[in-house]
C-alpha cells in the first residue's frame, strides 16, 4: 500500500492532490473517487499496486492472471527472482503535472539496463470501441447509444459478422450535461473492468454488453458469429451440398447467397433451378438487400425464409426441385421440395443432409462481446517522463519506448501524439479507476533501455531499482498467456 505524507487540516482532514478534485478527507474515509484514503493522517492508495510476473521463465505453462480474491499479497521477497515488470496499477498520477511519474524503475533484461517508467493517466480524452459478434441489426449506424436515458457513444460502421459501438470520448465526457459526464465516465470504468453494462440503442435494441462474454441482445443472449456472408457460405459449403439438393438458399442481411447461381455452384455443374430472389442482383449468385435489417433470419427482419424469394420461373423450375435454405450461422434452415406448381413446400429434411446444415454451427465461433479502451496520453502524462515531453513521443514514434497498459501491449495510432488502443480482456482485473471530473484513471508503462531515457532528458535523479519497491508492492500476478513480456526485444528498435 502506497502512503504518502500531507499536510493535515486543522479539523483533522486532509487534502488530496492526486486529481483536479483536490477531495478534503476525513480520517478512516476515502476521497469521491474511492482511490486515495486518509489513513492517520497519511494519503493512502487503496488500488493494489501491481507486478506481473513472467512464470514461463522455467519452461513451464504460462500462468494466467488470478481472480482478484486469489491474489496474494507480495512477501517483500527479492522482486526479480523471475522476471518481474512494474504495472502502473496502483501506482498514483503525476497531477499536479509537474511531479515526476510516481514510478521510475530501472532494472535488468537479458544483459541491458532498463527503465520503466510508471503513471496512471487521467484521460479526459478517452473511451472504448466495442465489438459485438453478432448478425442482428441492433440500430441504424449514427444512433446513440444510451444508458440510463443519456446518450454514452453511437453505433458505428459494422464489420464482419460484428457489429460495433464508439463510446465515450471527451464531447460525452465534458462536453454535455453533468449527468451525461458522470453516466458516461461510470458506463467507461464498467466495460474496462470486465463488467456488464445495460443499455438502449436509438430506433434499435436494448443490449448489455460486457467484455470476454456474449452479448443479450433483446433479453436474448446470443451464442453464435456467422459463419461468413451468405456467399462465403455458399463457397465453403457447396461441395457438401451438391450432391443432395437441387438449390441452397444461405440469408444474410448483406450478401444472400445462391447456389446454382454461384460460382461454385457453376463449377460442381449444378444446373438452373430457375429461382428468382428479391433484392438488388451483384454477380452470379450474390444478392444485396433481399429484405430489411433485423432480429430475424441472418439478420433480417423475416422469420419465413421464404418471402425473400419471387418465384421459380416456368420452363426452367422442375416439380421435385430440392432446397436447402439456411441463415449464416446455421441456426435457422428449412428444407422444400417444388409441387407441381412450382411452389415450395416444407419437408421434413433427409438425414444425409444435416451433417453439413450441422457443420455451419460448428464453424461458427461463439459470439463475444470485445472492448477496446483507447486514450490520448497528453503533454501532463508525458512530463512525467520527461522533462520536454516531445522527447518521449519521439521515442515511441521510432519504437526506442514500448507502451503497454497494466502490462498489455498497446496499439499506438500511427499520426501525432500517443494515441493508444488496448484490449481490456489483457490486463489485469480491477486495472481503471476514475475521477469525477470526469476522467477514467487508466494505467500505462513506457518502457526503454536506460541509456536512451537518458539521451532523452528524463527524470534520472527519480530512478529507483526494481528490489527497492517490495515493501510497496501489494500483489504480483502472472503474465496474460496472450502477451508478450514487456521488455522482450521484438518490441523494441535497437
Amino acid at each position: 500500500m502506497i502512503r504518502q505524507q500531507v499536510e493535515i487540516e486543522d479539523n483533522g482532514k486532509i487534502r488530496c492532490d492526486a486529481c483536479p478534485v483536490l477531495c478534503y478527507i476525513k480520517d478512516g474515509r476515502t476521497g469521491a473517487c474511492d482511490r486515495y484514503a486518509n489513513d492517520g493522517g497519511e494519503l493512502v492508495r487503496v488500488d493494489a499496486f501491481t507486478l506481473i510476473e513472467n512464470r514461463n521463465k522455467s519452461g513451464g505453462e504460462v500462468v494466467a492472471f488470478l481472480p482478484g480474491d486469489e491474489i496474494p499479497e507480495w512477501n517483500g521477497d527479492l522482486i526479480n527472482q523471475k522476471p518481474t515488470f512494474v504495472t502502473a496499477i496502483g501506482a498514483g498520477t503525476t497531477y499536479p503535472d509537474y511531479k515526476p511519474a510516481p514510478f521510475i524503475v530501472s532494472q535488468e533484461h537479458d544483459g541491458v539496463d532498463m527503465v520503466t517508467v510508471v503513471t496512471e493517466g487521467i484521460f479526459s480524452y478517452c473511451g472504448a470501441k466495442v465489438k459485438i459478434d453478432t448478425d442482428r441489426h441492433i440500430g441504424p449506424e449514427q444512433s446513440l447509444v444510451r444508458v440510463e436515458g443519456e446518450a454514452i457513444g453511437h453505433v458505428t460502421t459494422g464489420e464482419y459478422g460484428s457489429q460495433m459501438l464508439s463510446l465515450g470520448g471527451v464531447n460525452h465526457l465534458t462536453g454535455g450535461s453533468k449527468k451525461e459526464g458522470r453516466i458516461t465516465c461510470d458506463s467507461l470504468l464498467k466495460l474496462c473492468n470486465k463488467e456488464p453494462v445495460s443499455m438502449t440503442i436509438d430506433d434499435g435494441v436494448d443490449i448489455v454488453v460486457q467484455a470476454g462474454h456474449a452479448p443479450v441482445v433483446n433479453g436474448v443472449e446470443e451464442t453464435l458469429m456467422r459463419v461468413g456472408c451468405g456467399s462465403a457460405t455458399i463457397g465453403m459449403f457447396a461441395k457438401q451440398w451438391e450432391p443432395h439438393v437441387d438449390e441452397v438458399v444461405v440469408v444474410d442481411d448483406h450478401i444472400t447467397g445462391v447456389l446454382s447461381e454461384h460460382q461454385a455452384g457453376k463449377l460442381l455443374g449444378m444446373q438452373a433451378t430457375g429461382i428468382r430472389i428479391k433484392g438488388r442482383k451483384s454477380t452470379p449468385g450474390r444478392y444485396f438487400q433481399v429484405a430489411e435489417p433485423g432480429m430475424g433470419w441472418g439478420g433480417t427482419d423475416i422469420d419465413d425464409p421464404l418471402t425473400i424469394i419471387d418465384e421459380f420461373k416456368s420452363g426452367i423450375a422442375k416439380p421435385g426441385t430440392r432446397m436447402l435454405m439456411v441463415s449464416t450461422t446455421g441456426e435457422q434452415y428449412a428444407f422444400y421440395v417444388l409441387d407441381e406448381n412450382l411452389i415450395p413446400v416444407e419437408t421434413d429434411m433427409p438425414a444425409e443432409l444435416k451433417p453439413s446444415v450441422e457443420r455451419v454451427a460448428e464453424n461458427c465461433e461463439p459470439s463475444l462481446c470485445s472492448v477496446l479502451f483507447m486514450g490520448g496520453a497528453g503533454g501532463s502524462l508525458r512530463a512525467g517522463v520527461t522533462e520536454n515531453p516531445v522527447g518521449l513521443t519521439r521515442s515511441v514514434r521510432h519504437a526506442l519506448t514500448h507502451v503497454s497498459c497494466g502490462g498489455a501491449p498497446a496499439y499506438v495510432w500511427p499520426g501525432g501524439g500517443i494515441t493508444i488502443m488496448v484490449d481490456v480482456m489483457q490486463l489485469p482485473s480491477n486495472a481503471f479507476g476514475y475521477v469525477p471530473t470526469p476522467a477514467l484513471v487508466a494505467p500505462i508503462e513506457f518502457t526503454l533501455r536506460q541509456t536512451d531515457y537518458i539521451a532523452m532528458g528524463g527524470h534520472v535523479e527519480n530512478i529507483t531499482s526494481i528490489n527497492a519497491l517490495a515493501p510497496q508492492v501489494d500483489r504480483c500476478v502472472g503474465v496474460e498467456a496472450r502477451n508478450s513480456w514487456p521488455m522482450s526485444r521484438h518490441n523494441y528498435h535497437w
